[in-house]
């Protein structure tokens, strides 16, 4: 598997255009390579109320070049505020700077607004862009990959990059085999307006959810969240998702009162389960290869989700445009850089959880904490 370094610009066929396919494609562009993507979604849109934005995370947004866009529409912390169900604020924790002092700890924004952002700098880039469109099929050779779209037409690519989602049809179709696997947990979300005494994220441990949290999102806008133990999905009326939410947060005081009483439409309220993925094996098969939750997803417990596919969509652009062949030592120098800070922040994730599960009343989140964020101060 080897392709030597053209006059032409090698192509590049990103497949799904969520945070990772997004970063991924503007990055290539700036490099140089001509990348098309396809995503499944006629309208593009991102469902969901809100995200957490780490240090390390907007680095990679700065190196994609929106990171003013995203500081304009998020909304910038510094810390997190451990209280008790009733509200009452136990301390504050400052939060590390994971991408450098020039950056904030922490950003919140509405999930929906960085999708736009990102879609807008992939089109601004000139990336071929096409929308409600699966791929059906992938035939590779030692020189490329053919590849046969959901309506018929064809392409042919030096490399495809699957950056589909946890359930990645892709990596599916390649033949890697590891998929998600529940953790116990599942998690209602919902954006709400922000009181202005809320600047940080706040979080309870305890009462009737595993976890009681809320996090601005803008000068106007927070998302909260209630992490309870995993429900059958299907047997939730999505109609009942308002009031299956208040009822649960109604043993939350302070500003949960607020919040609670915006509760009240459920098309605005997800509800979904934490999964722990990770591919240990190569992330590529021959010149189809994995990036963000095609390849690990972690619960949100400490916020790095996005961050870890943000990088690897960093790290990937910068291994294939700095490369004058695209072979299997190449992408699996970009699997071993990135599966162990991946690894360490899965697991991390995860046992944060499990804690959680258990009832494990003395277990040292900070320092868990402390470990990770200490490791991710590093460059990935």
């Amino acid at each position: 598997m080897t392709s030597p370094r053209r006059a032409d610009p090698r192509t590049i066929l990103v497949v799904g255009g969520g945070t990772a396919g997004c970063a991924l494609a503007a990055l290539l562009r700036k490099a140089g390579l001509a990348v098309d993507m396809v995503e499944a979604m006629a309208d593009w849109n991102v469902y969901g109320s809100g995200i957490t934005l780490q240090g390390n995370a907007l680095r990679v947004l700065r190196e994609i070049g929106v990171w003013e866009q995203v500081r304009a529409r998020g909304y910038s912390t510094d810390g997190v505020s451990i209280t008790t169900p009733d509200g009452t604020v136990l301390f504050t924790q400052q939060d590390a700077h994971t991408g450098g002092e020039d950056l904030p700890a922490t950003l919140g924004m509405q999930r929906p607004a960085l999708q736009e952002i990102l879609t807008e700098a992939v089109r601004a880039a000139g990336t071929g862009v096409r929308l409600g469109l699966t791929v059906e099929e992938l035939t590779q050779d030692q020189d490329g990959v053919q590849v046969v779209f959901s309506d018929g037409s064809t392409g042919r690519y030096d490399l495809v990059a699957a950056a589909d989602g946890i359930s990645s049809s892709t990596r599916t179709m390649i033949g890697i085999t590891e998929k998600p696997v529940p953790t116990g947990m599942g998690i209602w979300r919902t954006p709400a307006p922000r009181p202005a005494e809320v600047t940080r994220t706040h979080l309870a441990y305890g009462g009737p959810a595993f976890i009681a949290g809320f996090c601005p999102t803008s000068e106007t806008t927070l998302y909260a969240y209630l992490v309870e133990p995993n429900r059958d999905r299907a047997g939730i009326d999505p109609a009942t998702y308002a009031e299956e939410m208040r009822k649960l947060a109604a043993g939350y005081g302070g500003h949960w009162d607020a919040i609670r009483d915006s509760i009240t439409d459920s098309s605005q309220i997800n509800y979904t389960w934490f999964d722990r993925h990770l591919v240990e094996g190569d992330w590529h098969r021959g010149r189809v290869v994995l990036v963000g939750d095609a390849a690990h997803g972690c619960p949100p417990t400490i916020a790095q989700g996005a961050a870890m596919s943000l990088e690897d969509a960093s790290v990937l652009a910068e291994l294939l445009a700095g490369a004058d062949t695209w072979d299997d030592a190449l992408l699996t120098a970009y699997r071993d850089r990135r599966m162990p800070r991946v690894r360490m922040v899965v697991d991390a994730s995860v046992q944060i959880g499990q804690w959680q599960l258990d009832g494990v009343r003395d277990a040292d989140v900070p320092a868990l904490m402390a470990r990770t964020m200490t490791v991710l101060k590093e460059l990935p």
